[in-house]
Formats: structure tokens, sequence, C-alpha cells
């Protein structure tokens, strides 16, 4: 027979019925304080990416995205290559910054590994891609300065020619030489004599060049502008105007240089080199650092005191970059582009004859655009919910920008992911006015040759 215990039996029945859990979920105090404290400069995803490995990112619910946007062209090995995060913590236990009044270990190695790369003579070091076109501005204005000018007025030879279309960073010069007008408006006015050519319009080029202007900038595949590589014969126009008229051709870089194409520089199919190439983003694969780098005819006229920098070219970063060109050259990353963006092109040009939204495919190995006929803000958001990170740029025009270190299985992956992104994509905003693109084939530049 069994003995039941009273007093347990009356405290169960005075307990409360526990309350079911509510389905709200926990507010991330991360985003709350990001909403309250951060500038509002970006719109961005309302979850927090705690890590990454290889090709793709987690979030913190653990949800894993494939990562087709490489944060902004700078990932060009993915999250945590085992070297690179072997070579970063080996650097922090040693020194992570030196005055730039003394020599580091790795500024020199670095400098003439960039310099054989390019064609280029000498290296300056600078924290960003923007900081990187400012310097090329100041140093267009030195070169063009004579000794007849007068020291507190602008010199003869003062104009530079940018492009419409483009985007060189957000630092005062930097938007300067930016057509873009929201970016440029509300901070007017800005550096004065700069005046804006339309890409690739040779003719127009032809008209505003002079023996005023000191330089020509352009970057030789236009990233925030949706996408645009500049054509051989505009290419070699600017060249042959710029020296001409004793300007300086100087090539902006930051976002498809470094391997981006199938090659280490965009400028490297044409036969003729700039005066200066700038670069930055996948330099030291990940950590802060941009570069300009220049004939020694430029350099000649560069002394003690004209230009400076306190971050640029630290021994950790430098060490870093150092690694990053040693695995791009080890593993074979320059021709895994060249085949992934293959691979990529021909599955784009499957799916752009399923959609017709689908206007153009345009860009160079790993560096692709895909302008739509309606706006492509929403299909970001798609991918989203696809576990697919891509990009935006002008309205509609879909931005690529894959690690170098894909893989012919991740291709597949992410163009099974994009079919869905597509068909699932509500497309009920018409886009009658979107701009007509500059390359007017259907597939226009081919696959890095």
């Amino acid at each position: 027979m069994r003995v039941i215990n009273k007093k347990k039996v009356v405290r169960s029945a005075m307990q409360k019925p526990k309350r079911p859990r509510s389905s709200k979920p926990k507010l991330d105090t991360r985003l709350s304080d990001a909403e309250q404290f951060l500038l509002p400069t970006y719109k961005r995803q309302p979850f927090v990416i705690t890590h990454g490995r290889g090709a793709y990112v987690y979030d913190s619910a653990g949800k894993r995205y494939l990562d087709f946007l490489g944060g902004i062209a700078v990932n060009a090995l993915g999250h945590t290559h085992p070297r690179i995060v072997k070579v970063i913590r080996r650097e922090a236990a040693r020194a992570i910054h030196l005055s730039n009044l003394y020599h580091n270990a790795y500024q020199g190695p670095l400098s003439r590994k960039l310099a054989e790369i390019s064609g280029m003579d000498r290296v300056f070091f600078s924290n960003s891609g923007t900081e990187a076109a400012d310097g090329a501005l100041k140093l267009a204005r030195l070169c063009a300065r004579t000794a007849s000018d007068a020291p507190d007025k602008p010199a003869a030879k003062h104009r530079i020619l940018a492009m419409q279309n483009s985007f060189h960073g957000r630092t005062f010069g930097a938007v300067s030489v930016t057509s873009t007008e929201k970016y440029r408006l509300p901070f007017a006015p800005l550096v004065p004599g700069v005046e804006f050519v339309h890409f690739n319009d040779i003719a127009d080029l032809e008209s505003k060049f002079d023996d005023t202007v000191c330089a020509v900038i352009l970057e030789t595949i236009q990233g925030e502008g949706g996408i645009h590589p500049v054509t051989e014969a505009f290419w070699n126009r600017a060249r042959s105007l710029a020296s001409q008229h004793g300007a300086l051709l100087i090539a902006d870089e930051i976002q498809c240089g470094l391997g981006r194409t199938g090659r280490y520089f965009a400028y490297q199919k044409f036969s003729s080199k700039p005066d200066i190439v700038l670069v930055a983003k996948p330099l030291a694969a990940g950590l802060p650092l941009g570069a300009i780098l220049t004939t020694e005819a430029v350099a000649s006229r560069v002394a003690p005191g004209l230009h400076g920098t306190t971050f640029g070219g630290g021994p950790l970063i430098c060490a870093t970059a150092l690694e990053f060109l040693s695995i791009i050259e080890n593993q074979k990353l320059l021709a895994n582009v060249r085949d992934r963006a293959a691979e990529l092109r021909e599955g784009l040009a499957k799916l752009a004859g399923k959609f017709d939204f689908i206007r153009e495919i345009r860009g160079e190995g790993l560096i692709l655009g895909i302008e739509l006929s309606v706006d492509g803000n929403s299909f970001v958001a798609e991918a989203l919910r696809q576990g697919l990170l891509i990009n935006c740029t002008h309205d509609f025009t879909l931005r690529l920008l894959p690690p170098f270190i894909i893989t012919r299985a991740q291709v597949r992956e992410f163009l099974r992911l994009f079919e869905l992104v597509l068909a699932k994509t509500p497309k009920s905003i018409s886009a009658a006015s979107a701009p007509i693109a500059v390359n007017p084939p259907r597939f226009a530049q081919s696959a890095a040759r």
C-alpha cells in the first residue's frame, strides 16, 4: 500500500502553473548599443556576425552565410586563414607599432614585393585607400608646381580630371574627385580644380585635357559605380594625353587590384603603365593598410616632411601583407580566380537566359556586376534569407566580390542559392529609368585573360 505525503500534495497545489516561455526574441544589447551610440553612417543589417571561416560567416544565432561580398573586396583569403592568423599572433607578441621615424623589419621587403609585381619603383604606406587617394592628389600637385609658381597661389598646372560615376573614398580630397552628388554636395565647396569626364568617352577627355591638367585619376574597373571596366582605347588615350601634357595618370585599383581580376593589377592587360597606382582593400588580409605605388620620377619630387602617416606601414600589418602576397603566389590563387570566374560567368549567363530582368553582366575575374531592370536592394534582402551575402550598388547592380579561395563546389552553391534569390524576390519596382550600361553588349568584358 502506497503512502501519500500530504505536505508535498498541498505544496504542489499551492504552486502557480508555469507560464509558457515568450516567443519574443531576446533583445541583443549589442544592436541597441550600436543604434544608440554609433554615428548613423551605414544602414546595417539587424543581426550580429560573430565569426567566419573560409568563404563563410556565421551570425550570433548560428546561421551560416556564403560570403560573396568579402568585406567589400577586403577578405580575399576568406576568413581566419591559418597562415594569416599565425603571422598576426607571432607579430603581436613582438611589436604592433613602431614610429615611422625608424625602420621596421617588413616595410622594406613589402615595398620591394609591391614594386616587383606592379612595375612601379617606390611605395608609400597609408592606413586606407581613401588616404592613398588623397596622397596621390598631393603628389600630382607637387609634381606640377614649378619655380615660377607663387608659393601662396595655385600653380598654373593644377587641374585634375576625374571620371563620372567614380568613387575614390570619403576623405575631403577623395570626395572631391568622386562624382556622385550624394557623396559630394553635403560637403561643398570641395577641393577646387576638379573637372569630371564621361567614363570611356575619348572625345570628352580630349576636350577637357590641356596644359593646366596635372593629373587624370580613374578606376581601372569602377566598383561602387556599378562594375564598369575602362576600355583599352580610353586607357591608351588617357596615357598619351597625360604624357603629352606633362600630367600624371593615376590608376585607382583599391577594389580591383592585387589579384581580383586574375592578374595582380587590372591595368596589366594594357601595354602602358600609369604613373601612380592606388591599392588597399585586400593588401593586409583584413587589417587596415593602403599604399601609393609610383615611379622614380614622381618620387624624386618628394622630400621629408611633405607627406607622412602615424600608423601606415606598421610591422604587424606589413608582415601580414607580405604573407598575403606569399599565399597568393604559393597557392596559385591568380589561376584559381580565373578558373572560378569562368565558371561563375557561365552559370550567370544561363541564369540570364531564365530571368529576363537581368540586363547585363560586367566585370573581370572575381569582381562582377549583374545589372537588373528592377530595383536590386530587395534581392540583397532575399539573399540574406537564403544564407548568401551580396551587395547592391547604384540601386540596380548586384555586386559580387567573392574571396580568391572559393572552390568549384562553392561556385555551384552560389549559383543554386542565387537562382532561388532571383526566383523568390518580388519584382514590383520598375527600373524604367535605370541608367544605361556603359558597355552595351549583353555580357560585356570577358573573364581575365
